[in-house]
């Protein structure tokens, strides 16, 4: 069904789960790209509605009816979206054809490790398909960059679409692992998270009345879901051993995640200066379209990146800890998710990378 893109092709793209932040962003994005045309959306419980009644925002699809999810549902389309809870996409997906794209926004994909995935998701594995997160450093253990993940998705016909928190830690730390400026075997990571991360759903502490001036911490203690999946990237990045401690916390915005990420300079780069620091990170995004190593002395915001597929990231040198400070802000929602959807299909599909993203974000 599917064929690789020369000149200016329209392709069919199917969301299922339409009515999640995560569908409707990708909803979103798809209405500008100038290479897909929206088909159908699905929702489960949410279907028969129509979508303006769920997603408001999304003008030029307000009409469409959301049908039921199923194999029939999703036929007939160049790319299927799965913006699905977590243990449900495997399913849907083993019924699509080989041929077709089929992305997929939660989580039962990115895992190598089927342990890990038990281990923290208490079901069976899926499976693993290939990574989206393109920026990912491929390095030898070394200090020798071998390649990028990006290099891997072109002609991919599935493709497991990060986690938005593992998305922003990478980013922040995988040029030190990758030149070995670094001790991966002792990171810090705490971060600030807009509430559009926990979904839609109707729960207690996800009210307004419980957020709004309030800052509260999750999943501590080494039991978040994305601890396995950063550290499988760090290894990706050369690390051959890693220990972290991540700490979300649920700040009263709706979009954003502003992760701090810490660790230990390395034997042998005791000496380092923040100039040869701030060089290793600057060489490794050189060149890519969606990471910006901010100006010495400028620190990211949430803000900056509202609605935009891009990562702004800053680092520094703690001279009295010796540690270094990587701080990266993203659209959770965007370069956390939908946005990097979009640019990993891009690829797969051999069209630009930038194809339908945007960089400048909305202010204030």
């Amino acid at each position: 069904m599917l064929h690789m893109v020369s000149t200016q092709p329209q392709l069919r793209v199917a969301v299922a789960g339409a009515s999640g932040y995560a569908g409707g962003e990708f909803l979103r994005l798809a209405a500008g790209h100038p290479h897909l045309e929206v088909g159908t959306v699905t929702a489960h419980s949410n279907a028969g509605s129509r979508l303006g009644e769920l997603q408001p925002h999304l003008r030029s699809l307000a009409g469409r009816v959301l049908a039921p999810t199923t194999p029939e549902a999703l036929a007939g389309h160049d790319v299927v979206v799965l913006g699905l809870p977590h243990g449900a996409s495997g399913e849907v997906a083993a019924q699509l054809p080989d041929d077709v794209l089929v992305l997929d926004l939660g989580a039962d994909h990115r895992l190598a490790s089927a342990a890990d995935w038990e281990s923290f998701y208490g079901s069976p594995h899926a499976g693993t398909w290939p990574y989206g997160l393109p920026e990912l450093i491929h390095a030898d253990g070394a200090g020798a960059v071998t390649g990028h993940q990006r290099d891997h998705l072109a002609g991919a016909r599935r493709v497991a679409v990060p986690g938005c928190n593992v998305t922003a830690v990478t980013l922040a730390l995988q040029p030190g692992v990758a030149a070995g400026l670094v001790r991966p075997a002792d990171v810090v990571a705490v971060l600030a998270n807009g509430y559009s991360g926990a979904g839609k759903a109707l729960k207690p502490h996800l009210l307004a009345a419980e957020g709004l001036g309030s800052a509260a911490p999750y999943a501590v203690g080494g039991t978040h879901r994305h601890i396995p999946e950063i550290t499988q990237n760090l290894r990706s990045a050369g690390a051959d051993d890693v220990s972290i401690s991540f700490t979300p916390t649920l700040v009263p915005m709706s979009r954003g995640i502003l992760a701090t990420v810490t660790a230990r300079l390395a034997p042998g780069h005791e000496d380092a200066t923040a100039d040869d620091v701030r060089a290793v990170w600057h060489d490794a995004y050189a060149g890519e379209p969606f990471v910006d190593l901010l100006p010495a002395g400028q620190w990211p915001s949430t803000a900056a990146t509202l609605g935009a597929n891009t990562a702004l990231v800053q680092v520094t040198l703690d001279r009295a800890a010796g540690r270094v400070v990587a701080v990266v802000a993203i659209d959770n929602l965007v370069k956390g998710t939908a946005g990097q959807a979009v640019q990993a299909m891009n690829l797969a599909l051999g069209l630009p990378e930038t194809a339908g993203l945007v960089t400048e974000g909305v202010a204030p």
